[in-house]
Parts: structure tokens; C-alpha cells; sequence
């Protein structure tokens, strides 16, 4: 293949997504020559078919709940139904809004940016549109996709992955939803405040398994509330059409029939026929496997984001992508606490947490030497205006820093902020109960949980 002077760079990075763009950003800024090669979209798929459109679907799910609500608070509203075009418009807007920035952001940081499906060539090499791009260092970021299972084919109309749901251009009367994890919860909170019927169906024995069980349980009470169904702690088995629809049959005999089927069982990595195995680059069942700063086995390859092993997030992504970028600009980044990531799930209510799930500080310090703290937000003043429920669970090391904050609760992902704060800088709950929370806010009901923690409760019984 052709080569020139001109396509030599300090870094050629492989995938446009979260964590692709934001080594690029940050490598430009350091003084890299970069070169970002996509296939897609500039920005992936957070942007285009995840966090972004998902969170502005149930923003509209939010309204039109607030519209069947209003008498509630006093406000004369009618809920005259859901005009799917008009929320793929505003999904769209938001979207475009976002990807124009981005692409502008891109273009002054004089990062080369090249759209093609790009393939790994050598240990610094990738080839893309017939040209080869050479660089000292390669970053692979190509993300990851929705997964199905074996005998489950996804056909786009009947059953369906997360990317066909976002621009489905009708509100399903019924819907199953297979994977009771962060994406089939949003999903299902979604559909139902759109007026859907909602099943979920989860193998394992909570929804949002990868929380504190607390806080699934206080998620499935809210779901049963609501009136979203889930059977729980039984796999799937197969799925039918029907007249009208498809029916899936579980492994303990039960069956439930649909118009749709979202297949929401997690997503996997885009790693085959890339060129990465003839690089000799290490793989675990399709995943990238890397050391805590991101390196691969191979010494000019690098790997980010949801094709490595590490949490399937945007923010990770960014964080990875930046770790990258300072590491090979000669910085001394310190490499991620997993850990300390905020983790948060935008149905209705919120889950958000941040550090170790109760079992997890258990199994770290030893049961014996674990507190927990539970503070209801029917003592918070806003969330009482607001009418939500849920409540905030603290976990401690006896005697010493807070080591999880767990929150059920609208709007509980806006308070993950300062609860990620507290993990990572490994404060006493005395340190925080001395910190004065504005009132009335719900971010005060993070205040008023450590005040309790730390022995001297205010708005809540010893």
C-alpha cells in the first residue's frame, strides 16, 4: 500500500468513541501528531446509540409521566399520548447538537481524522481507504456491540437490540425485555412511561445484579409499583413468532408473549477480523487484555474502552483514553480505580453508587468489620416536594472512611458527584457530617447520612 511521510504519526488510534476521541483530544494537546480513524460516527456509540438518545428517551418518558401526574401537585395537565416522531426529533437535535461539537472539538485540536473501517497491519500500522497509517503507538478503541444468544436471531422488527428500540418508529403495545442489567431496566422504565406493557426477564435473582442488593430491591419494589413485571432467577429459553408478535419460553416452564423482544443481554467486544490476533495481540473471549495502563502484551499497542475488560461506560472510556494519551506524552497518570467509578442506571427512579456493594466490603475487610448506614429520603425535604421515594445506603469500614455510597432515588445520579468525592478521597463520615448541604436539596440527604453515620443524626431517628 501506498505510504508517505505524511501519514506517520505519534499516535493512530482505531475507533472514534468515547474512548478513541478522548485519547485523541488529550494526545493533541499534549504535542502528539494523531491520527482517529471511524467507521461510523464521530463519537460512537455513547452518542449516537447509547447514553446520549437512551437518557433523552426517558427524559421524555419523564414529561409524559409528569402530564398522567400533574393533579398531584395541584396542576391541571391531560396525557394525550406520545408523538414518536416528534421525540426522534428532539433525541436527534440533542444528538446533533453534541456531534457537531464534537467534530468541531476534533478539527481544532488539528487531530487527523480519517472515516473508514480501519484494520490492524502490523504492531504499528493500520490500514484504512487503501492508505496505511503508521504510527510509533496504536490505540485500538472499536468499542463493542449488542450480544444475543446462541438460536436467537435479532431481526430488527419483532426482536429486536438496544440500537434497533432507540429508533423504532412506533410505542410497542407489549414488550418482553430479555436482560434485567442497566440497558433493559432504561429501556423498560421508558416504555412503560410511553404506555407500553413491560416484562423483564432476568436469569439471576435481582434486577441490576452488578448493584448493592439493596438497592435492586428497592428497584424492584419501585418497578412492581409502577407496574412493570419482571420474572426473575430463570433463563431463557427460546423464541416464537405468533399471530401478533413473539413468544419467549423460559427454562422453568413459564412462557410470555409480546409484540416485541428486546434483546438486552449486555454487549460485546468488535474485535474479529481487525487484524488484532495476527498483531499478536493477547485476547480473552473476543475482550483486548491489558495491564492497569492500559497496555497490551504487544509493546506499540495499546487498547481503551468497552473492548478491554473494564466497565462498559463512557467515562471509563474517556478516562482510559486520556491514561493513554498522558502515558505516551510522558506524563505520569495514575491508572484507574474501577472502583472509584460512578456507576449510575437513568430509569425511573435513579440507581446510582459509587466504591463497594455491602458484599463486596464484606468479602474485602471482613464481615466483622463492616457498618452500614441506611437514610430513607422521606426525611428530605426535596425529595418529598418531588415525591419520590428511595433512600441512601452508606458503607463503611468501622472506624474508618466511607467505602460505598449506594442511592435509589429520582435524580439520585445528579448526587453521584460528591458521593464519588467521598470514595476516592477516602473521607470519614465525620469529615462529611461537618460540611454544611444546602437546604432544601436532595444532595442533602447525602449530608444528613453521614451526620448520622457519624453519631449525631438531625433529620433522622439514632
Amino acid at each position: 500500500m501506498a505510504n508517505d511521510a505524511s501519514t506517520v504519526f505519534d499516535l493512530v488510534i482505531l475507533g472514534g468513541g468515547s474512548g478513541g476521541y478522548a485519547a485523541a483530544l488529550r494526545g493533541a494537546q499534549l504535542g502528539l501528531d494523531v491520527a482517529l480513524i471511524e467507521k461510523n460516527k464521530l463519537g460512537g456509540t455513547c452518542l449516537h446509540n447509547g447514553c446520549i438518545p437512551t437518557k433523552a428517551l426517558l427524559h421524555a418518558g419523564e414529561l409524559a409521566d409528569q402530564a398522567r401526574e400533574g393533579a398531584e401537585f395541584g396542576v391541571k395537565t391531560t396525557f394525550d399520548g406520545i408523538d414518536i416522531e416528534g421525540v426522534h426529533k428532539y433525541k436527534d437535535g440533542v444528538i446533533s447538537g453534541l456531534y457537531k461539537g464534537l467534530q468541531g472539538l476534533v478539527a481544532s485540536r488539528k487531530v487527523t481524522y480519517v472515516e473508514g473501517e480501519g484494520k490492524l497491519t502490523s504492531a504499528t500500522s493500520v490500514d484504512v481507504n487503501g492508505q496505511r497509517y503508521e504510527g510509533r503507538h496504536i490505540l485500538l478503541a472499536t468499542g463493542s456491540v449488542p450480544k444475543s444468544l446462541p438460536g436467537l436471531e435479532i431481526d430488527g422488527n419483532r426482536i429486536i437490540s438496544s440500537d434497533h428500540a432507540l429508533n423504532l418508529d412506533r410505542v410497542p403495545k407489549s414488550a418482553i425485555v430479555l436482560g434485567g442489567g442497566v440497558i433493559g431496566v432504561e429501556f423498560a422504565s421508558a416504555w412503560k412511561s410511553f404506555g407500553t406493557d413491560v416484562t423483564i426477564v432476568e436469569g439471576l435473582p435481582h434486577l441490576v445484579p452488578a448493584e448493592d442488593e439493596s438497592s435492586s430491591k428497592l428497584l424492584e419494589r419501585a418497578f412492581r409499583k409502577r407496574g412493570i413485571k419482571f420474572q426473575l432467577g430463570s433463563f431463557f429459553e427460546k423464541a416464537e413468532y405468533t399471530d401478533g408478535g413473539v413468544k419467549v419460553s423460559l427454562a422453568n416452564g413459564k412462557e410470555f408473549e409480546a409484540e416485541v423482544l428486546l434483546v438486552a443481554i449486555g454487549r460485546g467486544p468488535v474485535s474479529q477480523g481487525l487484524g488484532y490476533e495476527d498483531a499478536g495481540v493477547a485476547m480473552d473471549r473476543g475482550f483486548v487484555t491489558v495491564d492497569e495502563y492500559c497496555r497490551t502484551n504487544v509493546p506499540t499497542i495499546s487498547a481503551v474502552g468497552d473492548l478491554i475488560p473494564t466497565l462498559q461506560l463512557a467515562h471509563v472510556g474517556f478516562a482510559e483514553g486520556i491514561l493513554v494519551a498522558e502515558r505516551l506524552a510522558g506524563l505520569n497518570p495514575v491508572p484507574v480505580d474501577y472502583a472509584g467509578v460512578p456507576r449510575v442506571t437513568y430509569c425511573h427512579p435513579e440507581v446510582a453508587s459509587v466504591g463497594l456493594t455491602e458484599q463486596q466490603a464484606k468479602d474485602a475487610y471482613g464481615a466483622d468489620k463492616v457498618v452500614t448506614l441506611k437514610y430513607n429520603l422521606a426525611g428530605n425535604g426535596k425529595s418529598k416536594i418531588l415525591k419520590t421515594t428511595g433512600e441512601i445506603k452508606l458503607v463503611q469500614v468501622r472506624d474508618g472512611a466511607v467505602v460505598g455510597v449506594h442511592m435509589v432515588g429520582d435524580r439520585m445520579g445528579e448526587q453521584v458527584g460528591e458521593a464519588q468525592l467521598i470514595y476516592n478521597w477516602e473521607a470519614l463520615p465525620a469529615e462529611v457530617a461537618q460540611l454544611i448541604h444546602a437546604h432544601p436539596t436532595q444532595n442533602e440527604a447525602l449530608g444528613e447520612a453521614h451526620l448520622a453515620l457519624a453519631g449525631k443524626p438531625l433529620h433522622s431517628h439514632d
